[in-house]
């Protein structure tokens, strides 16, 4: 039986935020990290090829999200634990380069990864700083979903 698209995603980001964290440590290069991941790991009922991307561009792009996640951040990115950076920049990755992902999924997946593996209040930072990210980089998005569901913009 074939395992679920977006289930298979969501292993995909689990297994992309230790690999993350693990950059975060070692600063060795994504596909690199990619590479002893899936040779040292079984990547059962993963999206493979998704978890490869997040794992090789994440590192790339890194310095440009934190750019922009900077100003939504009450604290300096140095101040974010490993973890909640992890989930910081596959969230902000994925708000940012995956317009066919939902903005609220990109966000509750990352919430959901910290609440896994984080501080245990440290979903509330990821919460804030991706829902005003993603107010920035999918704001016409964000307000046909309000509209949708019968709210004013901005509500």
């Amino acid at each position: 039986m074939a395992v679920k698209r977006s289930v298979a995603r969501t292993r995909a980001r689990r297994a992309a935020l230790q690999a993350i964290y693990q950059w975060h440590l070692n600063k060795k290069s994504g596909s690199a990290i990619s590479s002893e991941f899936v040779s040292d790991r079984e990547l059962k009922q993963v999206d493979v090829g998704y978890f490869e991307e997040l794992v090789r561009e994440i590192p790339k792009a890194a310095d440009g999200l934190v750019a922009q996640l900077g100003p939504h951040l009450d604290l300096k990115w140095e101040q974010v634990t490993l973890v909640e950076r992890a989930a910081l920049l596959i969230g902000a990755y994925e708000l940012s380069q995956h317009p066919e992902v939902p903005y609220r999924v990109a966000i509750s997946e990352a919430v959901e990864l910290v609440k896994m593996f984080g501080a245990e209040e440290g979903y509330r930072l990821i919460n804030g700083v991706l829902d005003a990210f993603a107010a920035e980089v999918r704001g016409a998005e964000m307000s046909a979903s309000m509209l949708g569901q019968g709210r004013p913009p901005g509500e």
